[in-house]
């Protein structure tokens, strides 16, 4: 017997959301954020940003292949990845994106960066999810990432299609 709720409102079916929410949590970003970014930077900014499924299974095979190396005792459970809302630079700064090639209008854009996070106790005793980058065997033994070490190339992602500037007719929530 399945103990996996079938109710489509329930709040802890996981990889479920009603329609109406999604909606909702849209237009509340678009209305206000969406609204005052684009006012201020004077852009049409993205609304979304798609990535392929191989990309993503990819990036996450890479994330545990790369932390068992390090420690094979890494599990599943241990790991994750963080979503930082991020802006590709102005036109004039472009250079910046050298080493990751994106076209240029995608510039002042909405982006994510996806880092992998790797659970562990803090200081304090408290279990947390740190960034950390499992192809640094060097960084302390847990593996923890400092973004302020000298420029490391790190395990992350980023290149998925922004819309703008991509088509919206593939976007549901309008």
């Amino acid at each position: 017997m399945s103990t996996e709720s079938t109710n489509e409102k329930d709040p802890l079916r996981p990889g479920f959301m009603s329609s109406d929410l999604i909606q909702t949590l849209i237009d509340n970003y678009r209305s206000g954020h969406g609204r005052a970014i684009n006012s201020t930077l004077g852009i049409e900014d993205a609304n979304s940003i798609w990535f392929d499924l191989p990309k993503l299974k990819k990036f996450i095979s890479m994330i545990e292949e790369e932390a068992a190396k390090v420690n094979p005792d890494t599990t599943e459970e241990d790991l994750g990845i963080r979503f930082y809302y991020a802006a590709y630079p102005k036109e004039e700064n472009w250079d910046l994106m050298d080493s990751h090639p994106v076209e240029k209008e995608y510039a002042e854009k909405h982006t994510i960066v996806m880092v992998p996070t790797l659970k562990r106790e803090s200081e304090t005793g408290e279990v947390l999810h740190f960034d950390f980058n499992p192809t640094n065997a060097n960084e302390e033994k847990s593996m923890a990432l400092s973004s302020r070490k000298a420029n490391l190339s790190i395990i992350a992602e980023n290149n998925g299609s922004l819309i703008p500037p991509g088509l919206s007719i593939v976007e549901s929530f309008d």
